[in-house]
Formats: structure tokens, C-alpha cells, sequence
């Protein structure tokens, strides 16, 4: 595993201003969009922040990856919905337009021009702030 840096890269505005995205390594991605597969160099999708709880499916292609906390109640692997009601209580600024999903099944160490990219997107959309869902 890789280590960080225990303390944020950058200040921000109070949580009550931020605009939040969620990153993912559930491997989620849209009914529509090309599954994940193992070694196919494909790091992530992108999710329309107004996503339905219909209009996801996982392909995470490890055979051991348990998805009953998925099938049960997609929040605990995107909390969009909780996202929701953050920013609606005034809690968190705004929902980002966009989230994105990783197939966690591989060596992070080899997504960082993905994530290097990945930054960008998410300077585009104002997001300074993500929720990160480690799997």
C-alpha cells in the first residue's frame, strides 16, 4: 500500500460551502457503458450526478468482491443519496454534476495519469471537496 501524506494538499472554503463529488472503486458504472474488465487499461466511468439508483450496475471483476451490501442499498458503495440530503440540510455547499467509479481490483499505483486527468474534471466542475470510497 502506498502512503500519504497525513495533512490536505490545499485549504478549502467551510464544509458548508463546498461543492462535493464522490470517487468510488466499486467498479459502477451505467447500464449503457462498457463494463470493467481485468488488464484493459480502463480506470474509471463517469456518473451524471443525477443518477438513479436503476441506472447502476457493478462489474468489479474480482471473484471474491462481496456486492450484498450493493444489492441491498447502493449508498454504502455511493452515498449519492446521502450526498443529497447533505446539501439539502445546508450541511455541504452543493452535489457535484459528476462522480466517478474505479475498478478497485488492481494497483493504484498505476492510475495516476488517470487521476492526474481526473483532477482536471473535477477543477472543471468546481468540485473542492470529494468523498472517497475506498473498496
Amino acid at each position: 500500500m502506498p502512503t500519504f501524506n497525513t495533512f490536505p494538499w490545499v485549504k478549502g472554503p467551510p464544509l458548508s460551502e463546498r461543492r462535493v463529488a464522490i470517487i468510488t472503486m466499486a467498479g459502477l458504472h451505467r447500464p449503457e457503458d462498457r463494463p470493467f474488465t481485468r488488464d484493459s487499461g480502463d480506470y474509471y466511468r463517469i456518473i451524471p450526478g443525477n443518477v438513479k439508483s436503476s441506472d447502476l450496475i457493478m462489474s468489479h471483476v474480482s471473484l471474491s468482491f462481496d456486492r450484498s451490501g450493493f444489492q441491498q442499498d447502493w449508498n454504502v458503495v455511493f452515498p449519492i443519496d446521502r450526498l443529497r440530503e447533505l446539501a439539502d440540510e445546508g450541511i455541504i455547499g452543493s452535489v457535484a454534476d459528476y462522480h466517478y467509479s474505479f475498478m478497485g481490483a488492481d494497483d493504484p499505483l498505476k492510475w495516476e495519469q488517470q487521476g492526474r486527468f481526473l483532477s482536471g474534471l473535477l477543477k472543471k466542475d468546481k468540485v473542492d471537496g470529494v468523498l472517497l470510497i475506498p473498496i
